[in-house]
């Protein structure tokens, strides 16, 4: 199939697919004339990568779990899952940095809060 059907079956945009190949995240066969061409195999492995941006990955880290993917083995599987605990942590890491960055805005919202109470009670009083 064209790359135009690949994406439209994938769900994704034809700049997508051109994406995960400059990554080499996908591979295609190039026709006579220069045209991309892909396999039904290509539609299932476009909706994997997708589900792999979803959970947070670069593309970087999903070119490095893709020998899972490509030549499954213990060895292959034992990486991959190494590597997303790895991604886990930083994902983890991110979520409580962006707690503190939350929190520190509930105080000096309340601060704000607090002060703009004073000016509306001074207001009231004079």
């Amino acid at each position: 199939m064209r790359i135009g059907e690949l994406a439209s079956r994938a769900g994704v945009s034809v700049r997508s697919v051109r994406y995960y190949e400059e990554q080499g995240l996908l591979s295609s066969t190039r026709s006579p004339s220069g045209q991309r061409h892909y396999t039904d195999g290509d539609v299932e492995r476009v909706a994997f990568i997708q589900r792999l941006y979803a959970a947070g990955l670069s593309s970087r880290t999903i070119l490095e779990l893709l020998p899972c993917v490509d030549a499954p083995s213990e060895e292959n599987s034992a990486s991959a899952l190494e590597r997303m605990a790895l991604e886990r942590q930083r994902l983890s890491a991110h979520l409580a940095d962006l707690v503190r960055t939350r929190d520190t805005l509930d105080q000096l919202m309340a601060t704000a809060r607090a002060y703009r109470e004073q000016l509306l009670e001074g207001r009231g009083q004079g």
